[in-house]
Formats: C-alpha cells, sequence, structure tokens
C-alpha cells in the first residue's frame, strides 16, 4: 500500500486554543507529527508517501527528517477548501494502487498503528473497497458515527450517536474501487470526507472497520497536553513507537 498523510486543514481550532504551530509541525513526544507521522508509516511498510500539507506552512522544520525517509516522498502544498477536495488532490498525486490515509491530527500508539495497517491489508486483499478505523473513544464536537456488523462491515454512517458507539479514528484505507468513489463524489458536489464514506456504504461498497481502543484528534491545546502525556506514557511502557 502507498501512504497518504493529509495536513490541508486550516487548524483554526488548535490555533484559537492558543496553539500558533501549524498541526503538521506540532510536536508530540519532541517530534513534530508530520515527521512522526511519516516514520511511522515508513515503519509499517508503505512503499512510497504522498503529503499534502497546507499552503504557507514551512516545510523547514522537518525537512531533514523527511529527507531520511527510505521511501519515495512526494509532498505539496495545497490551498483546498474541504477534506475531501484535500483527500482527492492526494489520490490523484499518489501511485497506483491501494492507499493507507491518515489526517495528521490523528495519535495512536505504534502498535495500535501497526495493526489497523496489517486488519486494512488483509481486508482489502479479501476483497473489501475500504477500512475504516473507528473507536469507542469520543472527543469530538462533531463526531461521525460508525455501525457495523458482527464480521466488522460497516452497515451505517451517520452524524447521530448509535449503539454501540463508535465514531471515525481519521484513518482509512482505500482499494483502487474506492479511490474512484472519492473523486466521484467530489465530482458529484460533496466537500467532506463523511460524504463520501455515507455515499459508499449507502452504494453497496464493502466498508470495514478496525476497532482501536483510542484515538486522540488533535483540535485544541487539551488534545495536545493529553496526546503528548499519553504518547509518553506509552514509550514507558515499552511500546515502540517507530
Amino acid at each position: 500500500m502507498h501512504g497518504l498523510i493529509l495536513a490541508g486543514g486550516q487548524g483554526s481550532r488548535l490555533a484559537a486554543s492558543g496553539i500558533a504551530t501549524p498541526k503538521a509541525l506540532v510536536p508530540i513526544a519532541g517530534v513534530p507529527q508530520l515527521a512522526r507521522l511519516a516514520r511511522t508509516f515508513e515503519d509499517l511498510g508503505c512503499a512510497s508517501l504522498t503529503c499534502l500539507v497546507r499552503e504557507g506552512v514551512a516545510f523547514e522544520p522537518v525537512a531533514d527528517q523527511l529527507a531520511r525517509l527510505s521511501i519515495p516522498l512526494t509532498i505539496r502544498s495545497c490551498l483546498t477548501p474541504s477534506s475531501l477536495h484535500t483527500l482527492a488532490l492526494g489520490l490523484s498525486l499518489a501511485p497506483a494502487g491501494s492507499v493507507f490515509c491518515s489526517m495528521v491530527d490523528t495519535i495512536m500508539p505504534a502498535a495500535d498503528w501497526v495493526r489497523a495497517y496489517a486488519e486494512s491489508r488483509r481486508a482489502l486483499t479479501a476483497g473489501a473497497d475500504a477500512v475504516l478505523v473507528v473507536t469507542p473513544f469520543i472527543d469530538d464536537e462533531r463526531p461521525l458515527f460508525v455501525a457495523r456488523d458482527r464480521e466488522s462491515r460497516v452497515t451505517a454512517i451517520a452524524d447521530q450517536r448509535m449503539e454501540p458507539a463508535l465514531v471515525t479514528g481519521g484513518v482509512y484505507a482505500l482499494s483502487p474501487r474506492a479511490r474512484g468513489a472519492a473523486h466521484a463524489a467530489l465530482a458529484a458536489g460533496h466537500s467532506r470526507m463523511r460524504a463520501l464514506l455515507g455515499a459508499m456504504v449507502r452504494e453497496g461498497y464493502e466498508v470495514r472497520a478496525v476497532e482501536i481502543a483510542k484515538v486522540i484528534d488533535l483540535d485544541h491545546r487539551r488534545d495536545l497536553d493529553r496526546a503528548n502525556a499519553w504518547q509518553e506514557f506509552c514509550e514507558g511502557e515499552g511500546l515502540p513507537m517507530g
């Protein structure tokens, strides 16, 4: 699979809470998040990596770390109006094949990244069109809820709470067919990732879920503080962080 990191957002909520550093450069356990994710994707075994970063964000703070990657890297500035536009642009730049994609503000321990990647590969190889990381840890103003069956097939996606409560975690694996669905959703006038995911489920795409106990989304200062403390705890417990 090819890696794709989306950092095209403005980070307005993080800035409003007093963090002037762009999300892509915010340090988690001392490492800028973009560099941290890039190294993680390399360690997972991605064949290449494509990064979309908001126009105006300087790459210099992470240039040396990105230059040390051993996999092909494409990094582009973008000024996209929505998450779906950023995804579509990233997919147009990534090599053909399946894609493992994350928003730049997604925080998980390395062991969970490994499991999410491995289960995504297995599901896509078995014929799934897409895989979503989902979590029961809900700490978002606009959570997107996911229902699944006993075989982990996603049966519904909605803004309204469903039980048991699971929400998307900002990590997606997409087959070549699903990549086409993203471009089709954009052409149909949609602008949000949740619109794409909902359309795929309604239209009969096979979408699977991988449950991760806790995923932190960096939206506010409290999220950054929590993520730094949590990652230090995980590393102290001996989990490899890449």
